[in-house]
C-alpha cells in the first residue's frame, strides 16, 4: 500500500510538472512575441521622429508637398499589400511655430469610415508596413540625396501569410522604380524567394555556414 501511494503521489507531482512546463512554454512565447512587438514599435517610432524632423526642416510649401508624395506612397503600399480601401494620412499642426505631425490610418468599411493610430489598426501588421513605406519614403525624398542601399532587418514579421506575398512584391517594385538595392535579413521564406540572390546561413558545429540557396539541395 505505502508503495502504491507514493507511486501515486510521483504521478500526480508528474503530472502537475508537466503542466507548469506546458503554462512556461506558452509564457516564454507570450514574452517572445511582447518583445518583438515591442521592437517594431521602437523602430516605427524612430522612423515616425525622422519624417517629422524632414517636415520640421522644410518650408511650408516643400512640408505639403513631402506630405502628399509620403501619405500616396504609404498608402499605395498599404492599398497593395492588404487589397483593401485604407488609406494613410498625416496631419500636421504648429506648436510654437515648430511643425509637429500626427499619423492615422483611414479604414473604409461599407461606407463608413474609421480613423485611428497605426499601432491601434488591425494588429501589428499595418505598424510593420507602414514603417516600411516610411523608410522607402524618407529616403526618396530627403534633402541631400541619401544614397546606398535600403537595409531591412526580419521586414514584416507581424504581417500574416495571407499578405506576405504583396509586401514581397511591393518590395521587389519599388526596389526596381526607385533603382535602390534591398538588403534584408528575414526568416520568413516566402520573402527570400522574391530576392535576385539569396543566401541561408546554417550553424554547423559551432560555426557559421553560409550557402548560396541554388547550391542548397
Amino acid at each position: 500500500m505505502d508503495l502504491n501511494i507514493l507511486e501515486s503521489k510521483i504521478n500526480h507531482i508528474e503530472k502537475n510538472l508537466n503542466i507548469d512546463k506546458g503554462k512556461l512554454e506558452i509564457l516564454n512565447n507570450n514574452l517572445s512575441d511582447t518583445n518583438s512587438e515591442i521592437k517594431s514599435l521602437i523602430e516605427y517610432d524612430d522612423i515616425l521622429s525622422k519624417v517629422i524632423i524632414l517636415f520640421q526642416k522644410t518650408s511650408s510649401y516643400g512640408r505639403n508637398q513631402a506630405r502628399k508624395q509620403i501619405e500616396e506612397l504609404v498608402t499605395k503600399c498599404l492599398q497593395f499589400v492588404f487589397e483593401t480601401d485604407i488609406e494613410f494620412i498625416i496631419e500636421i499642426t504648429e506648436n510654437g511655430k515648430i511643425p509637429q505631425a500626427e499619423f492615422y490610418v483611414l479604414s473604409n468599411y461599407d461606407g463608413y469610415k474609421v480613423k485611428t493610430k497605426p499601432e491601434l489598426s488591425r494588429g501589428g501588421g499595418v505598424v510593420d508596413i507602414i514603417s516600411i513605406a516610411l523608410r522607402i519614403a524618407f529616403i526618396q525624398l530627403y534633402k541631400p540625396e541619401i544614397k546606398g542601399p535600403i537595409i531591412l532587418d526580419e521586414p514584416g514579421k507581424h504581417v500574416s501569410n495571407d499578405y506576405i506575398f504583396n509586401l514581397g512584391e511591393f518590395l521587389r517594385q519599388a526596389s526596381s522604380m526607385f533603382r535602390r538595392q534591398i538588403i534584408m535579413v528575414t526568416h520568413n521564406s516566402h520573402l527570400s524567394q522574391i530576392c535576385d540572390i539569396s543566401y541561408t546561413v546554417e550553424i554547423k558545429n559551432g560555426k557559421s555556414v553560409i550557402l548560396q540557396n541554388e547550391e542548397l539541395s
